[in-house]
């Protein structure tokens, strides 16, 4: 399978391409299945609700344990953590040979997935999940430049009242100052500059099996969970094999796999 030029297009301009009904609805109700499980016993490596916001920026940059900086008994799991070593349903999932056409043609090199970044399970816990601020991926991440894409795959309903992605289109092909981020790199809402670039966000309402590619600059951001049923997703990153992780970064510290 691959994208019709139209739809590469829309992803070169835009910075993020949906594709609806990719994977099967059995396959993703396996994965959720199994992800319940883990969930449930909450298994390390996660980063729960409080590790999300009290994480440094030092940290997130540096640091490569990736297991929950909280007690256990009390946390709220905000994401499962270095999944394609978890499970074989995860790990065939982000080995998918379907997508792997798409993937070359949006990255215009040959394929590696790269373990260092993303590789989670994403929950948005009923109304115990916190908002996530305007940001670009990239922030955080070492690499020789930005030929980064993440695969976000929906695992049920996600709209505006449970946590649904938010994007800025185009924003992968701005230059922003300084000014323009605040703690943590998060994206001003209060600057004036920002206001109006805001205000051309889009909204990707997703059913199960839907899958959003979406580049490492582009600003985007998701609500709070306000319903009683957690939104789950699943997220991994991509980079051309032109692409190269940076030295001793915690970006090289993980393994890398080719995907032909």
């Amino acid at each position: 399978m691959t994208l019709t030029q139209q739809q590469l297009a829309e992803f070169n301009k835009n910075g993020f391409l949906v594709l609806h009904n990719f994977l099967e609805k059995e396959v993703c109700q396996a994965i959720l299945a199994r992800t319940l499980t883990h969930l449930e016993h909450k298994i390390e490596p996660i980063e729960s609700e409080s590790d999300y916001s009290g994480k440094s920026e030092k940290y997130r940059t540096h640091v490569i344990d990736y297991s929950s900086i909280e007690d256990k008994q009390s946390l709220t799991v905000r994401r499962l953590r270095q999944v394609y070593d978890r499970d074989i349903l995860f790990k065939n999932w982000m080995e998918n040979e379907k997508i792997r056409p798409i993937l070359k043609q949006v990255l215009e090199d040959e394929v590696v997935l790269t373990t260092a970044h993303h590789n989670s399970i994403m929950t948005k816990a009923p109304m115990q999940s916190t908002a996530t601020s305007w940001h670009q991926d990239r922030r955080y991440w070492s690499y020789s430049d930005n030929n980064l894409v993440s695969v976000w795959l929906a695992l049920g309903e996600e709209n505006s009242e449970n946590g649904a992605l938010e994007f800025i289109p185009a924003s992968h092909k701005m230059s922003f100052s300084k000014e323009q981020f605040g703690e943590k790199e998060y994206f001003r809402e209060d600057n004036e500059k920002n206001i109006s670039l805001i205000k051309t966000k889009k909204r990707t309402n997703l059913k199960a099996g839907d899958v959003v590619l979406f580049h490492c600059k582009l600003l985007h951001r998701a609500n709070k969970n306000s319903t009683q049923k957690a939104k789950i997703s699943f997220v991994y990153t991509v980079k051309g094999q032109k692409t190269k992780a940076l030295h001793a970064s915690r970006s090289a510290q993980y393994k890398e796999i080719f995907l032909p």
